[in-house]
Parts: C-alpha cells; structure tokens; sequence
C-alpha cells in the first residue's frame, strides 16, 4: 500500500505548486514545495543557487529536500521540483518509498506561459518553449518511471486537475 506522502512531479508549469496545495488543504496535509524548502535552507532564490554554485550543487539541495520531505513523519503532499527525476538516486527514493507518485502531464507549448511567470527558472532563459519540449523529451521515461498514476494537467481547471490527483490517490492508497 502506497499511502503515505502524495508526491506530484512534472515539468515547470504543470501545476505542482497550485495543484498540491489544494490537495494538502483538502486531505488535511501539510504541503512541502522543494524549492521553497531549498530557498528557505540556504536563504538564496533557485536562480541565485543555480547561477552562483550550478547545477550540480542544486540538484543536491533537490535530492536533501526530497529525503527530508518523505522522511517526515507526518505525511504530506510534496511538489517535487521539476528536474527531480533527472537523479537515478532520487527516482530510487521515490520508487522504494511509501510515497504515491502522480506526474502532472502537458503539452509543452502549453506551459511556456504558466512556466514563463515570474524569474526564478533559469533554464527557461532564451527559448522558453524550446526549453520546454526539450526536457519533455528527455524526461519523460524517467517521469514516467517514478509515476504511480499519470493526471493531465493540460487543458483542465486547477479544480478539475485536483480532483483528478485527490481520486487516483484515494484509489491507489487502498492498493
């Protein structure tokens, strides 16, 4: 059984943040976003992290920020930051855990906007929806490696994307 911590993974602007705090809030769960836990730990912005130390140094605040959130007693509802999948260890953690993995799918071009928002992503610097697709591409076997269940997080309202998440976390929590 699978129904510990709900874990939402996805590429940038799938609605992971949006999306899980709503399901926290519903299922009475505390709600972890890794980045905002990365930011708070080293009190530096995801673009300072990844501009000053590199990518390399981020992606290990990532995996610190995964084990610390399903490490937690309490469960949770964790947003995992977008390129969490890009580790064979973090893909590791969240397979071997009691944690139920949703991926938040949609097509690229439809996340240039929502990913656009703000300036904490620098891998979308330049060409954003080149970026995008670009990382669909390559992470999409991993995303779909880790994914108990697959949610289209296209073209539905926020609403409608998180009753899908709450529904297949109920079904698949019971096993």
């Amino acid at each position: 059984m699978k129904g510990g911590h709900l874990v939402l993974v996805g590429l940038m602007g799938s609605g992971k943040t949006t999306v899980g705090k709503r399901v926290a809030q519903t299922l009475q769960r505390p709600f972890v976003d890794s980045d905002a836990v990365i930011e708070g730990a080293t009190g530096r912005t995801v673009r300072e992290i990844w501009l000053t130390d590199g990518e390399p140094v981020f992606r290990a605040l990532e995996t610190e920020a995964l084990r610390e959130a399903l490490d937690a007693g309490m469960p949770s509802v964790i947003a995992a930051a977008g390129g969490i999948v890009l580790s064979f260890e973090n893909r590791t953690i969240l397979k071997a855990g009691d944690a139920f993995v949703v991926w938040l799918t949609a097509d690229p071009s439809m996340l240039v906007g929502r990913a656009q928002r703000g300036n904490h992503r620098p891998l979308l610097d330049g060409d954003a929806d080149a970026a995008l697709r670009a990382m669909a591409i390559e992470r999409e076997s991993m995303y779909r490696e880790v994914a108990d269940v697959t949610v289209d997080a296209g073209s539905r309202s926020v609403d409608d994307v998180t009753t899908a998440v709450i529904e297949e976390f109920r079904v698949g929590a019971r096993g």
